[in-house]
């Protein structure tokens, strides 16, 4: 079941159910960027106190690039694993086949611009993850129609759907409040009382 909620103030979040030894973050990064691009992310989380990495992957189809994160991250409930856009959606992917104690998709990519139709196909797999879901996205995104989004979330076993309000593909402008969700979302997966992990690098 996929809670939604539009964003006029800053939302709390609670998933219950569920509870891991979240160890770090990996976030990878979008179609056209690398790693790199993921630091603002990568740097915010390590500030609220997370261990956090940037993964990269190569380019072309996400289907191929999963391998590739699964060597970079191994399959972990100590892991949560997303990305933005094309990243968060090799991240789903994996997630899909894996054990992982959380996933974050930011700005996922659910169709092209202009051809609506393929959101079924993009998360036709999403029943099969296991873990709880994070989605972020902006309700001026080409890449993701919310009405749509609002459906397919719908088939996360555990997820919650955060929209903002006049963003288009990416956090950027909303990027604090953004990692105020994801951070929020993986303190809920921690068993009540564990420390966080943190990281100074």
């Amino acid at each position: 079941m996929t809670r939604v909620c539009r964003v006029r103030e800053h939302a709390h979040l609670v998933v219950g159910g569920y509870a891991a030894q979240v160890q770090a973050i990996y976030l990878a990064h979008g179609a056209s960027g690398s790693a790199l691009s993921m630091a603002p992310h990568v740097a915010g989380l390590q500030a609220r106190g997370f261990e956090a990495h940037a993964v990269q992957l190569p380019r072309g189809r996400a289907e191929a690039a999963v391998a590739t994160y699964r060597t970079g991250v191994p399959p972990s409930s100590g892991a949560v694993i997303g990305g933005h856009s094309f990243g968060g959606r090799v991240a789903s992917l994996l997630a899909a086949e894996e054990r992982y104690a959380g996933v974050i998709l930011l700005s996922y990519p659910l169709h092209p611009p202009g051809a609506r139709e393929r959101w079924d196909e993009r998360t036709a797999y999403w029943p099969r993850i296991s873990c709880p879901v994070l989605l972020l996205s902006g309700d001026r995104d080409p890449f993701a129609r919310i009405s749509l989004l609002v459906q397919a979330a719908e088939r996360l076993p555990s997820g919650r759907l955060v929209i903002y309000p006049g963003i288009g593909h990416g956090m950027g402008p909303v990027l604090d409040q953004a990692l105020d969700e994801v951070a929020a979302f993986v303190q809920s997966l921690r068993p009540r009382g564990t420390p966080l992990s943190s990281s100074m690098t």
